[in-house]
């Protein structure tokens, strides 16, 4: 199987759009993690992605014929770009239909590549059937992101480069996967080369779609994916792009959100640049492996994807970041409510940094009140994490960890010290939903007029979705009468009510 794509990427005549980007050292993570780890930075193509190299190579495969028709593609961001850039190099017109919750600056990215720009539909899939529509309706050659053995033909000659800049003994490559157009090219050229490298597949562990394959032995549709990381938020993995995958990948990995968060900083730390959460995916499988095999003194090497990303979305990295580099423990700790019990309470916890401290009287009993706090912590390790919890609860403190809870990270951070005394029957769901003019008016005009709302957190992330945290007060036996209009709004949703972060800091009578 992988001998098959050996000449397709060989014959790749990619190198009058798309750059041999170099294959750089992480110093300072090498010498944190006691490894030798490189960068293949694919951040620093043209269009600040790996992606130019698939999309030119499958118009150069192209008979005049279909050239002269037009091509047409389904994408949200990198996929569209590197077409419209490589159909603007050989005079091709370029027709992308993009969701019209794409962010702007990929909008006009694409746009100022010379390709004409349809907005269509909330999501990935919506566009795609536009664009097959598009085909038909103007007789237009369909350009797959990811399934198509010319577009992984050209994402292969990433591993073409890596390992002519790296010829020396290399352990094991970790390599992003969405649809897995780059992770199918580049395993079939180094297992075909040099098969004694293990080769990693890293994916978002809310959008596994190769793992999910892999586990079962054939292709499945995720019923709903992660968004953070969009560039690789795929349902499910590509027909071809598994065929090649499951016979030369070494394993998967999968990695959170604040994993990745942690991974944008250290290229940022080594690098001075910012990978967008797709690009540092990678890298976040890369130290996932590291600390969970303990491995020293290994030749490591992963691919900065692509840099395609959203100011505003800064803020919500920068805030993850702490926990995802396992050096922020978020927790719930119950408290004396008496003079000197916060200053005890930092006595207790020694030398560590106290980085959050929000609290709210909560009501006591016949032997005194008590608050509840909601406090970040500085530590090392998980296991330094998992010991605090440990020395806290031997001082008799009630303690909840927090620190792998996302509405807590998401929401509750930002809202605690509000109770609603007067409420009775709250229900509490988190959403997301596509984030566009009108969304949020939207959703509240759906909620309206059926049952109180009790409580409302919105945040945008710069991202194409939003989130929001609702507290409804819900009669038990209309409950399912919520439910199923829930279900009808066609957006994800998640039922908290339960979530010891509401209950401890929002809840009545908690």
């Amino acid at each position: 199987m992988p001998k098959s794509y050996i000449k397709r990427i060989l014959d790749a005549r990619i190198y009058d759009v798309a750059t041999e980007t170099p294959l750089e050292p992480m110093r300072q993570l090498s010498h944190r993690t006691g490894n030798r780890i490189q960068l293949k930075r694919e951040d620093l193509q043209a269009v600040f992605s790996f992606k130019i190299r698939g999309a030119y190579n499958k118009l150069l495969q192209l008979p005049q014929e279909q050239r002269a028709r037009g091509v047409i593609a389904a994408s949200a961001g990198n996929h569209a770009q590197g077409l419209a850039m490589g159909a603007q190099q050989l005079g091709i017109r370029a027709t992308i239909v993009m969701p019209s919750t794409t962010p702007a600056i990929k909008v006009n990215a694409v746009r100022m590549r010379g390709a004409e720009v349809v907005l269509h539909g909330d999501t990935f899939d919506e566009a795609a059937a536009r664009a097959r529509e598009l085909v038909e309706e103007r007789g237009l050659v369909f350009v797959h992101p990811y399934d198509d053995p010319d577009v992984i033909a050209g994402q292969g000659t990433v591993a073409m480069e890596l390992l002519r800049q790296q010829p020396g003994h290399l352990d094991a490559v970790f390599i992003p996967v969405g649809g897995g157009g780059l992770a199918a090219g580049m395993a079939a050229y180094i297992k075909y080369v040099r098969p004694e490298i293990k080769v990693y597949a890293v994916e978002p562990e809310d959008a596994a779609c190769l793992k999910v394959a892999m586990d079962a032995g054939y292709r499945e549709r995720l019923p709903q994916v992660g968004l953070f990381a969009d560039g690789v938020a795929v349902a499910q993995i590509g027909e071809e792009t598994f065929r090649v995958l499951r016979e030369t990948i070494d394993g998967v990995i999968t990695v959170t959100t604040d994993e990745i968060c942690a991974a944008i900083k250290d290229i940022f730390e080594d690098t001075r640049s910012i990978a967008e959460p797709a690009g540092a995916v990678g890298l976040a499988g890369l130290k996932k492996y590291i600390e969970e095999s303990g491995c020293q003194n290994q030749a490591l090497a992963t691919v900065c994807s692509g840099a395609n990303t959203n100011f505003d979305r800064l803020r919500y990295i920068s805030e993850r970041t702490e926990i995802g580099e396992k050096r922020e423990a978020v927790l719930a700790v119950t408290i004396p409510e008496r003079p000197g019990s916060y200053l005890q309470f930092c006595r207790d916890l020694g030398d560590r940094s106290i980085t959050e401290f929000n609290y709210r009287f909560a009501g006591g009993d016949s032997n005194g009140s008590e608050a509840h706090i909601f406090v970040g912590m500085q530590v090392t390790t998980d296991a330094d994490r998992q010991q605090l919890v440990r020395q806290l609860a031997e001082r008799d403190y009630q303690v909840t960890d927090l620190t792998d809870n996302e509405m807590a990270k998401l929401h509750i951070r930002h809202l605690v010290g509000g109770r609603a005394l007067g409420v009775e029957n709250e229900v509490v769901y988190r959403f997301e939903f596509p984030e566009r003019p009108g969304a949020l008016r939207n959703f509240l005009e759906q909620l309206a007029g059926r049952w109180n709302i009790t409580l409302f957190h919105y945040r945008n992330h710069g991202a194409a979705y939003g989130r929001v945290l609702v507290g409804l007060e819900v009669a038990e036996a209309d409950r399912p009468a919520l439910r199923e209009l829930l279900d009808q709004l066609h957006y994800p949703f998640w039922d908290e009510t339960e979530n010891p972060a509401y209950r401890f800091f929002l809840a009545r009578g908690a």
